[in-house]
């Protein structure tokens, strides 16, 4: 009898301090929300912050330096630090001169571009080009969007490596002594 009645204590001592140990996990279990869900909405609901679409412009003019090479200026609403590509292409051979550069204050400057003798007489196309998001400064991104979603307007289009959306302006020029003959809207830069 005594082994019994010492068995039965020590159950009933185990047993005791299994249901002391269990009773506050449960209570706190019980106090906790049972899923994020239900935690998010316990919370204030938090306004979404929508931002309004950036119709893009860009200008452009360009000047032929003494040395016969072409500087582009250019003029935008892009945010500041804002990464853009310049790029000058002679219409007759196909040849481009490329510069990277950066917004400030709403401006952009690049260039000189052509070959260390001169660009020759003809038409030329000037572009400016806004690359992907992802290229661009923190700052950038958080006004043109990780995608460039808040970007409008007609300069605006898909990416051809399907990154976002890009910004990009074209214009033609003429550079030479005389005046062609044409139909396009361009601007004929002159020897000074």
């Amino acid at each position: 009898m005594g082994k019994t009645l010492g068995s039965i204590g020590v159950a009933l001592v185990g047993t005791l301090l299994l249901n002391g140990c269990s009773g506050p996990e449960e209570e706190v279990a019980q106090t906790q929300p049972t899923s994020v869900a239900e935690e998010r909405a316990s919370e204030p609901e938090q306004p979404t912050e929508s931002m309004e679409p950036l119709q893009v412009a860009i200008s452009t003019t360009a000047s032929l330096r003494p040395d016969r090479r072409l500087m582009v200026q250019g003029e935008t609403n892009l945010p500041d630090s804002a990464q853009v590509q310049v790029i000058v292409e002679r219409e007759l051979s196909r040849v481009r001169w490329q510069a990277r550069t950066r917004v400030d204050g709403g401006r952009f400057e690049a260039g000189p571009f052509g070959s260390g003798s001169g660009l020759p007489d003809g038409g030329y196309l000037v572009t400016v080009q806004l690359g992907e998001a992802t290229v661009q400064p923190e700052s950038v991104q958080a006004r043109i969007g990780p995608e460039g979603e808040y970007l409008a307007g007609e300069l605006v289009s898909q990416s051809r490596h399907g990154l976002g959306q890009i910004a990009t302006y074209s214009r033609r020029f003429l550079i030479g002594n005389e005046p062609r003959r044409t139909r396009d809207q361009v601007e004929v830069i002159e020897d000074n």
